[in-house]
């Protein structure tokens, strides 16, 4: 099973670092989407099939938790798991992003690793079929 992923940064090269991991991280990728903030994400999310969402906090235009309040309220976006990757990391933020149904927190600088770990736990890849 092939999985979508857009990553939402405002940083090129924070995207490229990420999708550069997601594809040597030995799960199975389909299409990594990049968006420079949540404004971009929308738009793309509404026009393609995404499964797995990995979003920075702090962006312009449409910041991170602006992203998440939009795609709650929309019934088919709200199904998409959402994943932080982001420098911010105090545990109310936390907290507060897990309670409008952010699945996982990702903290800057990550390892390959544990971005991997991430997929696989969010979408129920097991290690298996991530290794094929």
């Amino acid at each position: 099973m092939s999985i979508n992923i857009l990553i939402v940064d405002d940083s090129t090269t924070v995207r490229a670092v990420i999708e550069k991991t997601l594809r040597l991280s030995g799960v199975e990728i389909g299409n990594i989407l990049h968006a420079s903030n949540g404004k971009e994400a929308l738009e793309t999310l509404r026009n393609n099939w995404v499964d797995l969402v990995l979003t920075d906090i702090n962006m312009p235009i449409m910041n991170g938790v602006e992203l998440i309040n939009e795609m709650s309220q929309d019934e088919i976006l709200k199904t998409i798991p959402i994943a932080i990757v982001s420098t911010e990391g105090s545990q109310t933020r936390v907290e507060e992003l897990k309670s409008k149904g952010v699945k996982a927190y990702l903290r800057k600088p990550f390892t390959p690793e544990s971005l991997k770990k991430l997929v696989i736990d969010l979408l129920g890849v097991s290690e298996d079929e991530s290794n094929r």
